[in-house]
């Protein structure tokens, strides 16, 4: 039995038992097909090997040496992942454009018996997919936007929404990153740009238009990522926007516990706010260094609650959010689990 190529829009909308990215593991951490396992046929070291002989010595001799690799490690892939499928397996295999890597993994497949598919275009043409529909995919559901000052409980009630159904996009969640300078998570780096937005629009196709979309408000980037524009205008334009409080000792000890970590590191943290010096001045910055170093935490995130984050905050949102003002009000007591589970019911209860 041969591989058939199919488009990516067959691709999207087809059933298939496994999807397999050929490429090699650096290209398919920075982005895949939803669902993709990883089966390279080159790794990263044999791929920079043969694209050194492809440019110093000859294709030719290129090809002789990737051949001899592919064929390995495509054995190695047959041995360990395919002795146990049933004839009936059908697998759709992808690499960067379409090409000999997916084609031998594809033909090795098909010569067994199964019933494999490449993807005319590979990864490229499922790239191209994505910007496009992040560019024109028109938002049909009811934007709610959660709009708040720093550490007024905005993800952790996005959380509580999730809990009890509601819709929601966690865009600090699919960005590992909280937002601020301070937001860079210490176990869980950044997905490239490109994973970041397969996720927004992996989320976007399979909304309910029936139910309201819960989001948190956001600048344009969540730390080194950027919000696809289209997205970001949405919930400028279209968004209803929810106003959330909680009393100031409630949100000191909501960033006490979601900060924690830098009490581990308290130069990473002082390193960190050197970014505030433009700002906010060396002898302001050079105080709340000396405060970290000190262990006086609470009165370290008060104060940069006061006379960072919200000041610019909420200059920010009323640029962008012009129906702030007429925005109803979500009181939170605390970030504790009954506090946050009651104002999500509240919240719900309003659709």
């Amino acid at each position: 039995m041969s591989s058939t190529p199919i488009t990516i829009a067959e691709a999207l909308s087809g059933n298939f038992d496994a999807i397999i990215d050929v490429r090699s593991p650096s290209e398919f951490a920075e982005d895949h097909l939803p669902g993709a396992v990883n089966w390279p046929v080159l790794d990263d070291e044999q791929r920079h090997v043969v694209g050194t002989m492809y440019k110093q010595i000859s294709a030719f001799d290129a090809r002789k040496v990737g051949a001899a690799m592919v064929a390995r490690n495509i054995a190695a892939h047959v041995e360990r992942e395919v002795a146990n499928m049933p004839k009936g397996w059908k697998p759709l295999v992808y690499c960067w454009r379409g090409g000999q890597r997916s084609g031998a993994m594809a033909w090795f497949l098909g010569q067994i018996g199964f019933n494999s598919r490449q993807l005319t275009g590979g990864y490229k043409a499922f790239r191209a997919h994505v910007r496009e529909d992040l560019a024109n995919l028109p938002i049909k559901t009811q934007l709610r936007v959660l709009c708040g000052r720093t550490g007024s409980g905005k993800t952790r009630l996005l959380q509580a929404l999730a809990r009890q159904g509601g819709q929601v996009l966690d865009l600090e969640g699919l960005a590992c990153h909280r937002g601020s300078v301070l937001g860079g998570l210490p176990d869980k780096p950044q997905p490239s740009q490109k994973r970041f937005e397969t996720l927004i629009w992996q989320a976007l196709r399979g909304l309910d238009t029936s139910k309201p979309l819960y989001l948190e408000s956001e600048s344009r980037k969540i730390g080194q990522l950027r919000v696809p524009e289209q997205l970001h205008q949405a919930m400028r334009e279209q968004g209803q926007c929810w106003w959330v409080e909680m009393p100031e000792a409630a949100r000191v000890q909501l960033l006490l516990e979601d900060y924690g970590h830098f009490a581990g590191d308290v130069e990473g943290f002082c390193a960190k706010l050197q970014a505030l010096v433009e700002l906010r001045g060396k002898e302001t910055v050079a105080g709340w260094q000396k405060a970290a170093r000190a262990g006086e935490w609470a009165s370290l995130f008060s104060e940069l609650m006061r006379l960072h984050y919200d000041p610019g905050y909420e200059r920010s949102l009323r640029n962008n959010y012009h129906q702030l003002d007429q925005a109803p009000v979500l009181a939170l007591e605390d970030g504790g689990p009954a506090s946050l589970a009651h104002t999500a019911e509240v919240l719900l209860r309003s659709a």
